[in-house]
């Protein structure tokens, strides 16, 4: 793999990660810009390593490229955990450990080269994000307050 490759790589996973970890970090979750974009980068140097052990060392030992990606799956699982906190009979912050697992996908995803896969994915996650909060503010109950606590959605009562 050539190095403008492997720039090119890193610079789309840091835009597709920022643009959600912004999202993120706006709304004052526990894992913002940074978080996103380091998982991000994370994932995707981990699959351009893996491409490269397998088309370098490929005949010459046994090399599954497939293994990486999995043990990146099982990272982020871990990272993830530390953004959900039990509070209240409240869970607070699923939604973002599922933005870093996604992110961690987008990134093995332009790792692979997969641009389209990778900015596709992000457009569908803005997409969830922005109309659900949209649809939210429309309905006048908040789902998630600014600091990130859930509050529990009460229905409104006709008179």
């Amino acid at each position: 793999m050539e190095t403008l490759d492997m720039t090119i790589k890193l610079i789309v996973i840091t835009l597709l990660a920022g643009v959600v970890g912004l999202d993120r970090e706006l709304r004052g979750k526990p894992a913002g810009v940074k978080t996103h974009i380091l998982v991000g980068i994370g994932s995707t140097v981990f699959t351009i390593v893996s491409i490269y052990f397998y088309t370098e060392f490929n005949g010459k030992a046994v090399v599954d490229p497939s293994r990486i990606a999995a043990q990146v799956v099982t990272g982020i699982g871990f990272l993830g955990a530390g953004t959900i906190i039990q509070s209240g009979g409240s869970v607070i912050g699923l939604t973002t450990a599922a933005s870093l697992w996604s992110i961690a996908a987008i990134g093995i995803a332009v790792g692979t080269g997969m641009y389209y896969l990778a900015a596709v994915t992000t457009g569908i996650i803005m997409f969830v994000f922005l109309s659900m909060n949209f649809l939210s503010d429309k309905l006048g109950q908040k789902v998630e307050q600014p600091g990130g606590k859930f509050i529990k959605m009460k229905k409104k009562r006709k008179k």
